[in-house]
């Protein structure tokens, strides 16, 4: 167990967290930017793709911000054709997130290259080091969740 006491340890941790999420996003970046799209619009598709027929609602819960801060990007990923705004069937003035067939290539081209990053180093860690990274990743989720 790391001594998080000792301000050394505490570095290299938040050092390593930091340089690791860095290379996790590089390459989903240089995508992204080459659309003139962030970080935020990635989320945005991949929960879309994740859950489909999502409510901007659901949306708004998933990401954790507010109706304005999504609205810009959502906007553009919708004049953009990567996303569509559908009417509910059960509730007319309910809208629901699905991707175009443009944005689930996108959301895809996204994914492929985060995914080929954690098969290599997943490989060269091992699976006793990837179960604990994984439960390290769902413990902070669950923090933030409690935090708020």
């Amino acid at each position: 167990m790391l001594d998080l006491k000792n301000p050394t340890t505490q570095q290299h941790a938040m050092e390593a967290f930091f340089f690791g999420y860095q290379a996790f996003t590089a390459k989903a970046d240089e995508m992204l930017e080459r659309r003139g799209l962030s970080r935020v619009h990635q989320r945005i598709v991949f929960f879309i793709a994740r859950y489909p027929n999502l409510s901007v609602k659901e949306l708004l819960a998933l990401l954790g911000v507010t109706k304005q801060a999504l609205n810009m990007p959502l906007r553009q990923l919708v004049e953009m054709h990567l996303v569509e705004s559908v009417a509910s069937e059960a509730d007319k003035r309910k809208r629901l997130l699905e991707l175009t067939e443009d944005g689930a290539r996108f959301e895809q081209s996204l994914r492929r290259e985060q995914v080929k990053l954690l098969e290599r180093v997943f490989a060269e860690a091992g699976e006793a080091a990837v179960d604990g990274w994984l439960a390290v990743n769902l413990a902070l989720g669950k923090s933030q969740v409690t935090a708020d």
